[in-house]
This record gives structure tokens, sequence and C-alpha cells, in this order.
């Protein structure tokens, strides 16, 4: 039996105690991780960094913000944005963040906060990207050709959060549904 066979079967390779077998196996998780994090922080900032562009907005419109949970955009939350942030270890797991674009109001001076979770893993093919609950988008490791197609679906959640209702609003066939007239 060879060492991968070994491994394969539960037992350590020729030569290795079991506790060796595990270190090895403990050391290979924490470097995967590692590049994990590293590779996918790095994407998610050129994601960022370059939505903004995208829109044709100023920079300072488009932040990183928590994922999930209370937010406010004009805080500044680096890492904080990020869900490796509140962990104590480094897993091998999806680096997700809220992508958060700030549309100023010009009739009151105010501003809507649209905010969408982006989730990022690597593999050894490249990464696997999700915005929101929208399909997967493979993107290789060297992922500048894959942001334009990234910043395109960002841009039709955050559109489509209002154009669905709307058209629901607008469509003729709404007046005659079922529904509650105010009191």
């Amino acid at each position: 039996m060879n060492g991968d066979e070994a491994r394969a079967a539960g037992a350590a390779a020729p030569g290795q105690s079991r506790f060796e077998e595990l270190r090895d196996a403990v050391r290979g998780y924490g470097d995967a991780a590692f590049r994990n994090l590293i590779r996918c922080r790095a994407f998610a900032r050129a994601i960022i960094d370059g939505f903004a562009a995208f829109e044709g907005c100023p920079p300072g419109q488009v932040v990183a913000v928590p994922a999930v949970g209370a937010f406010d955009p004009r805080k500044e939350y680096k890492d904080e944005a990020f869900s490796y942030h509140s962990r104590p270890v480094v897993l091998l797991e999806p680096v997700r963040f809220g992508l958060c674009l700030i549309v100023g109001d010009l009739e009151d001076q105010g501003a809507l906060w649209l905010r969408t979770q982006i989730s990022i893993e690597m593999s050894a093919e490249g990464f696997d990207v999700y915005v929101a609950a929208r399909p997967r988008i493979r993107a290789p490791l060297e992922f500048g050709v894959a942001l334009e197609r990234i910043f395109e679906e960002v841009h039709a959640e955050f559109l489509e959060t209002f154009t669905r209702e709307l058209n629901d609003f607008n469509d003729v066939s709404f007046s005659s549904r079922i529904g509650f007239a105010p009191v």
C-alpha cells in the first residue's frame, strides 16, 4: 500500500505517525485557507474599487459593508465588511461581503442605500462568484477579465429591486387581481 492509498484507507503513510499525518493535513488546510482568503479578498477589492467606474458614479458612492445585518454606509468598515473578520481562525470557506451603492435623491437631499451580498470562493480552476441569489459566475484566477460580468450582475440585481415591483404596478392586469383596498 503506497502513501496515498494508506491515507485513503485512514492509515498514516509508511514511516509517518498518525500525529504527523494529522499535522500535515492541518498544515495543508491552513495553507489553502490562507491562499483562499488572500486571493478572494483581492478579487473583492477589485470589485469594490471598480464598480463606481462601471456605474459612472463618484467612487465614494460605492462602499464595502457587512453582507448581513445593520450597516451604515458612511462608516469605513475596512476588513469588518468581510465574513472572515469575526473569525478567530482562518477557515477554508467563501469570502462574503456587502457591496453598497449610495443613490442620492435630488428632491430632498436624502439617499437610498442599496446593498447586495457577494460571495467568492477559490478553487484550483478559478473562482466561483455569487451576486445575491443569482447564478454562479465562473472567473479565472486572473480575474480582471471577469469583472465586467460581475459588475453587470450587481447592476441588474440593484435595478431589479425596483423594476420587478414597478412592472407589476404598471401592469394593466393588476386592476383585475384580487386584493384589498386601503382603509
